[in-house]
């Protein structure tokens, strides 16, 4: 049997970095690479009913055990793009056995994991995979893929283990928020699922944002500057005063656990036009909504303050907070308590301040929590995974689909 380590280690090998705004599915060539993979290994474990859909996504069943066709079928999700926010490769890993101490991650470049400011110290002991600190290392959600696939070859390799149907899914474009767009809900056919996207293995995610994207355009006047009093309208000087009517404090970098905010993504303009994109997020709903109302209130006042038409404001809803799908059927958190429990390992809930694909799919009607891989420091070149915690949570997959 492969070690988990090792596909997760082949896995991050092809870039599969998504990318916003090209209108296809997937977003990048190379996923579709992965999933040709995937959907190969698969096979090879022998895993039933593969299929590798036009946009990318692979599906494929773990057989029952003999007498235990009639359990509910339960499925085991994950995502094989990676965040767009760094490089996605070439990945340059490297396994090691933690001490402790700061991390040097390039020595040339002066880039380094520091223990204090990474919180390393509870890794202390566990044997990590990390980077050249040039790329993000790929465990979100490389490290999920590879894990669930382990778990199949050990429950085939395992007969005498009973259990019921296992669906496996694998998406493209978890990181752009279109991970659950196309997912065949239907066919894939579970009653519930989980997906394997979250860090560590003792986070229990069942609560995530509530999440929007704000476009805000800004149509200036470009006059010369020599006589441009009373006919000037500056858009990039009217960006500047949108974003600073928001809530100063209300940012990422200020903000923690349940508390909401207005992330500024990117500005772009001059004194003709300028545009601004966020992304809007708050675990409760009522929060939520006067949040997305704050863009349409300040785009109102400095209309009329500047000009009918000045400011447009465009917003999209992404996803919502999947806790009221979940509380729905509390046996799904309780199965996979126990299963960590089992497994020695004492979980504890946390609020996602982000999303998954989970969330997305219990509002399909396939409820969804989400479970740690082991990994952290996401969507940055100082992202690790522990390989310690990837083959535990290998142990608790197995667990969890087992019947008890």
């Amino acid at each position: 049997m492969e070690r988990v380590e090792e596909r997760f280690l082949r896995y991050v090998k092809i870039d599969t970095t998504s990318v916003e705004d090209t209108g296809t599915c997937p977003s990048s060539p190379n996923q579709l690479v992965l999933a040709d993979m995937l959907a190969e290994e698969m096979k090879a474990v022998g895993l039933s009913d593969v299929r590798r859909d036009e946009h990318g996504y692979v599906y494929g069943c773990l057989p029952a055990a003999p007498g235990y066709e009639n359990e509910k079928v339960v499925g085991l999700i994950a995502h094989m793009d990676t965040s767009n926010a760094v490089p996605g490769g070439p990945v340059n890993a490297r396994m090691f056995l933690y001490e402790g101490g700061d991390i040097v991650l390039n020595e040339e470049k002066h880039i380094v994991m520091g223990e204090k400011e990474f919180g390393l110290h509870r890794l202390k002991g566990q044997e990590l995979i990390v980077t050249d600190g040039l790329t993000l290392l790929g465990a979100d959600d490389k490290a999920g893929i590879a894990e669930i696939l382990a778990a199949c070859e050990y429950l085939l390799a395992h007969p005498e283990i009973p259990h019921g149907k296992v669906m496996v899914g694998f998406t493209p474009d978890e990181e752009i928020g279109a991970g659950a767009d196309l997912f065949d809900v239907q066919g894939f056919g579970a009653e519930y699922a989980y997906t394997l996207d979250g860090a560590d293995i003792t986070e229990m995610e069942y609560e995530n944002f509530n999440a929007a994207s704000a476009v805000v355009h800004i149509k200036g006047n470009s006059i010369h500057p020599g006589s441009a009093k009373n006919m000037l309208v500056n858009a990039a000087t009217v960006g500047m005063q949108f974003h600073g009517m928001l809530p100063v404090r209300e940012t990422p970098e200020n903000t923690e656990n349940y508390e909401g905010f207005a992330h500024l993504v990117s500005i772009e303009g001059e004194t003709d036009h300028c545009v601004l994109k966020y992304i809007i997020r708050d675990h409760d709903m009522e929060k939520f909504l006067a949040r997305k109302a704050r863009f349409e209130k300040i785009a109102a006042y400095l209309n009329e303050l500047i000009g009918e038409g000045t400011v447009t404001v465009t917003l999209r809803d992404s996803y919502f907070n999947m806790k009221e799908k979940i509380e729905e059927v509390p046996w799904v958190l309780d199965r996979a308590y126990a299963a960590l429990e089992a497994c020695g390992i004492h979980a504890h809930p946390v609020a996602i301040r982000g999303g998954t694909d989970g969330a997305r799919l219990s509002f399909m009607g396939l409820p969804c929590p989400n479970l740690g891989t082991g990994g952290g420091n996401y969507h940055g070149v100082h992202e690790y995974v522990s390989v310690t915690q990837m083959r535990k949570m290998v142990e608790v997959l197995v667990k969890l689909v087992s019947v008890r």
